[in-house]
């Protein structure tokens, strides 16, 4: 029977959460012109039906570790806070300039993990996230020449927002928090802090719509719980260089549903990217010794 180590199983966890939030992101551009508080809150109140059940079938408690309330509502709002700034900036700025931004937030993680939790990255997992940046620059090639401010920097916050989240879920994961609980919490607050802005602003949705916001939510469900599997597994420093596989994951939808065929730049992306990713592996390894299997 395979056996995997955490920092294994981290990986596997995180990859999968990048897959699950590349077919989000699919979903969400299918359905179309909707208010990104409606999408967003979607996007939530499907994954906390599912955590909710999840939590139900395998009798969760709803309370938290002791001492670990503040740090659960830190990853809420940071996550909340980051996801409606990528909202946001998504809505203003061409995708591609969104997404680079967001993909700042690994970069986040690994900071935030020095702040919060006193982690040390090594000058290699720095340059392993620096080289993975790099690749997602050729690979979506924005353009800086003219963006508005407030929405690029609502782009920017939306990376930070999510990077403390993260690091938030591993500061729980130290104090043995249910990852599912987690997830719920998120799920919940967000919700809550939804509700009233979709209301107001409210657009009348298609069954289709209905169903691709479905479908986003459900994916989304399935990365948030990788990504904060991922987290609790394995340090930031160790693993949060592979969520740029995200954008991999993206071309490779993008291309079957949209026809969309990557450029010699991007490509040079996906190399640098998979390149940074198994060199960090190998070296993890050699560092930390050879995974059980």
């Amino acid at each position: 029977m395979v056996k995997l180590n955490n920092k294994v199983k981290g990986i596997i966890c995180i990859l999968i959460a990048a897959f699950g939030f590349s077919v989000m992101s699919l979903f969400v551009k299918l359905s179309g012109d909707l208010p990104a508080f409606q999408k967003a809150f979607f996007r939530n109140f499907i994954a906390l039906i599912f955590i909710l059940f999840m939590m139900l079938k395998e009798k969760i408690s709803f309370v938290p570790e002791k001492g670990n309330i503040p740090a659960l509502f830190g990853r809420s709002i940071c996550g909340t806070l980051g996801l409606l700034c990528n909202f946001y900036a998504i809505g203003q700025l061409n995708l591609s300039d969104a997404n680079m931004l967001n993909k700042l937030s690994p970069f986040f993680a690994i900071l935030f993990s020095v702040i919060l939790l006193k982690e040390k990255p090594g000058i290699v997992q720095l340059l392993g996230v620096a080289v993975a940046f790099i690749g997602s620059v050729f690979i979506i090639k924005p353009g800086f020449n003219s963006p508005s401010v407030v929405p690029a920097l609502a782009g920017v916050l939306g990376g930070l927002g999510a990077g403390a989240a993260y690091t938030f879920v591993r500061k729980l994961g130290s104090k043995n928090e249910n990852s599912k609980r987690i997830v719920f919490y998120f799920s919940a607050f967000s919700c809550l802090l939804c509700l009233p802005f979709m209301i107001a602003g409210y657009k009348h949705m298609s069954l289709l719509q209905l169903l691709y916001l479905i479908l986003a939510g459900t994916f989304a469900c399935i990365g948030q719980l990788g990504i904060t599997r991922a987290y609790l597994l394995a340090p930031a420093k160790e693993i949060s260089v592979y969520d740029y596989f995200q954008v991999v994951f993206a071309a490779i939808l993008g291309f079957f549903f949209f026809g969309d065929i990557p450029d010699i730049l991007s490509i040079l992306g996906y190399v640098l990217i998979c390149g940074s990713g198994v060199a960090m592996f190998f070296y993890n390894t050699k560092k930390w010794g050879k995974p059980t299997f």
